[in-house]
């Protein structure tokens, strides 16, 4: 969001920014690393939405830059559903355990519709289930719930109301499939061309432009009618007509940033009523595979009696052939505790659920990556989620600017927050509402959200 937020301010005639970058680098939640001699992504993996009637811009960016990309086919899951036990389930049972649960979610869909619209954000999804008595209890229910709705929203279906499931914008504008990214490049080379765009770089394409500074923690902003003050955690201040700030919804919540004046009751009520999801992706290292290849193997689900252990697998024999690499899929509570405990005793956990899947003679991980988004103090999560109960108006609220004070970040998408197509779209619109701020001429500006203190 600050990069795209920076181009159009920077396209718009608007040359004399700062950008403020906490860490040693650009790209936020996109971010590779290396693990196993591979460029694998810690964060953002997937450009989601594509081949739809509108072109989603990450896509397009994508194909212009030449990324290696792949299309993830989850089709055959029914096919690849593995017992605690041992051994896989049969596809019809797991075909109509799919079912059941999309014929739940379908009659929750009409309920919803009877409701006033002043409610219907208020139903969950396992409300639904409850007043159906459909609660998800077999492993079989809960790990088909839990890719249903844990794995996009990477949060129970108890938080995830009915009316913000179905239709997804993201997929309903830009189309069903998704393509996960394996670049050597990593993903965040996009973010990196797009500051190339406007930022100075040298020969070798390494951004010198002192328009960008990196290291430089921000602890308070001082904001009125007049302008801002940044002040950083090495003791430097900055001075600006306007200040934007892209930091997560995660980084809002916490006491990172201090606000002078403290930020309008409006404003704090807003922000803590959205949700900061956490979803972390495991990887492992081995020293030859043990699992199915092949076309339609890549994903494959793991039920156990404890809802969202270990639940979602893949392999990488298509973007990495021969790496012999595995990535599981956690979110929420259990993220949350995998960040708190050693590596190790993790590996010892997902090697437990990957014997019992494929026997106990597979080898070893020789190497384990876990990222820690939750624990990370610059994020403080994945993505956000538009929760239970927040209407309109308290969404509203959270992007609306106090004075010279702005916001941006994916957590203001009106549309596709939570997705990187959403935060490059927020970046464009947060700089030009100050473009417009710019051209109408300096004045005292603060947009209450109806309904506002």
């Amino acid at each position: 969001s600050g990069i795209s937020a920076a181009k159009t301010l920077s396209d718009a005639g608007v040359k004399e920014i700062l950008i403020l970058e906490a860490t040693n680098r650009i790209g936020g939640r996109i971010r590779n690393t290396y693990f196993a001699d591979l460029s694998v992504e810690t964060g953002a993996n997937w450009i989601e939405g594509v081949h739809g009637e509108k072109q989603n811009p990450v896509w397009e960016m994508a194909q212009q830059l030449g990324l290696r990309t792949f299309r993830s086919d989850y089709s055959n899951l029914s096919s690849n559903t593995y017992k605690q036990d041992g051994g896989r389930y049969e596809k019809a049972a797991v075909e109509a355990a799919i079912d059941e649960s999309e014929k739940i979610h379908s009659l929750g869909e009409e309920y919803s519709k009877t409701l006033p619209p002043s409610g219907r954000n208020d139903i969950s999804i396992s409300t639904f289930q409850r007043l159906e008595n459909k609660i998800p209890s077999t492993p079989l229910e809960m790990i088909v719930d839990y890719y249903s709705y844990d794995y996009e929203f990477a949060e129970p279906p108890r938080v995830t109301s009915l009316q913000n499931t179905v239709p997804l914008p993201t997929f309903d504008d830009f189309g069903d499939n998704v393509y996960f990214v394996a670049d050597e490049r990593g993903y965040e080379s996009l973010v990196y061309n797009l500051a190339s765009m406007f930022l100075e770089t040298n020969s070798h394409g390494v951004i010198v432009d002192p328009r960008l500074q990196l290291g430089k923690v921000a602890t308070e902003i001082q904001y009125s009618g007049d302008g801002a003050t940044v002040s950083t955690d090495d003791r430097s201040s900055y001075r600006a007509d306007f200040v934007l700030v892209s930091v997560s919804i995660g980084v809002l919540q916490s006491d990172l940033i201090k606000f002078n004046p403290v930020l309008p009751k409006w404003k704090i009520l807003a922000l803590y009523e959205f949700d900061m999801a956490v979803y972390t992706k495991i990887f492992l290292k081995f020293p030859f595979k043990f699992w199915p290849d092949g076309d339609d193997t890549e994903f494959f689900l793991y039920a156990s009696k404890r809802r969202g252990y270990y639940p979602l697998w893949q392999h990488f024999e298509k973007q990495y052939p021969g790496a012999n690499i595995l990535m599981a899929t956690v979110t929420d509570e259990e993220s949350r505790r995998i960040e708190q405990q050693d590596e190790s005793t993790t590996k010892k956990e997902a090697m437990e659920v990957l014997r019992s899947m494929f026997g106990k003679d597979i080898p070893e991980a020789t190497d384990i990556l876990v990222p820690r988004w939750w624990s990370n103090k610059f994020f403080r999560g994945s993505f956000s989620n538009w929760p239970l109960g927040v209407n309109r108006h308290e969404f509203d609220s959270i992007k609306a600017p106090i004075k010279r004070l702005y916001f941006t970040g994916e957590h203001t998408s009106e549309h596709y927050n939570g997705y990187v197509h959403g935060a490059y779209l927020a970046g464009i619109d947060s700089a030009n509402m100050i473009v417009q701020h710019i051209r109408d001429g300096y004045f005292e500006v603060e947009i209450k959200p109806k309904d506002s203190y």
